[in-house]
């Protein structure tokens, strides 16, 4: 399908994202539980130069991977140690998740829905919000949208001769990033995603399980760049310490700020408004 964008579309959601985004970016505090834990892994990684393992008082913290610290790193290597640097990541994903969004809509449907679609994103309150803070919830979703999105042009294509796997092979590549900014829990909504799209299109299958092996194995590949490294650095202690936290973060409140059984709900319907009310399908 061509996608027919206008560069100057690209031009306007740039400039209005950083319009939006960027003012005042750094004079609130840091606010949350995690946005500051992130910003000092951040800074101790800086000040320790150990890039390979994130702390939190210069002791091992194992509830995140890598990745968005790293980002969080290099912001602050260029505007110094402070809240402006710590959120500059997310700005940056911000304007890309628009740009993204922009891209699919105009590459598969028709009309301004691509318009329509990037003003509600823009103006949704949760959304808007997160792109303005230091936490790893936008890089987080730009990758499981990018996997999500590999699995929906397999839907698209309508055809059971298509061979699916590189579409499987760039959504493992993607799923894997997602698991290097906030763990295996990419992996998990990933394969929800994928079987809920079965359901959707009433039990058929689109993809085979040769499609299914290469996205985990990919996925697996691309996860272990920092795993199997940091294994062999620091021994299986790390690992079974990394695995253990995270399993700790399914069954019970390790991470210090424990949410209502309705709060994912309220954040869907209430903090994404306008997108959970006026949401179209094609």
């Amino acid at each position: 399908m061509k996608s027919n964008v206008n560069p100057i579309h690209y031009f306007l959601i740039i400039l209005i994202a950083s319009v939006l985004f960027l003012p005042y970016l750094g004079s609130v505090h840091l606010f949350d539980w995690d946005e500051i834990n992130f910003a000092e892994s951040a800074r101790e990684m800086i000040l320790t130069g150990n890039y390979s393992q994130v702390q939190i008082n210069y002791q091992a913290f194992w509830e995140k991977p890598p990745l968005f610290i790293w980002m969080q790193v290099l912001s602050m290597k260029v505007f110094g140690i402070n809240e402006f640097a710590a959120r500059f990541p997310n700005v940056v994903f911000g304007i890309l998740t628009l740009c993204l969004i922009y891209k699919t809509g105009r590459k598969y449907f028709k009309g301004h829905i691509a318009h329509w679609w990037v003003l509600s994103y823009l103006g949704a309150i949760t959304p808007h919000f997160y792109f303005k803070t230091g936490l790893i919830d936008p890089v987080f979703n730009f990758f499981i949208f990018l996997s999500i999105l590999e699995f929906y042009k397999v839907i698209s294509i309508s055809s059971t001769a298509y061979n699916a796997n590189r579409h499987f092979l760039m959504a493992g590549i993607y799923t894997g990033i997602a698991i290097l900014c906030k763990g295996p829990v990419a992996l998990l909504v990933g394969l929800l995603v994928l079987f809920s799209m079965v359901f959707a299109k009433r039990m058929v299958w689109f993809f085979t399980m040769s499609n299914v092996l290469i996205y985990l194995f990919v996925t697996g590949m691309v996860s272990s760049i920092w795993f199997i490294p940091e294994t062999l650095k620091n021994g299986p202690y790390f690992l079974v310490e990394f695995i253990n936290y995270q399993i700790g973060l399914f069954s019970q409140n390790v991470a210090g700020h424990e949410q209502p059984f309705y709060y994912h709900t309220l954040v869907l319907l209430v903090g994404c408004f306008p997108i959970s009310l006026i949401a179209q399908k094609k």
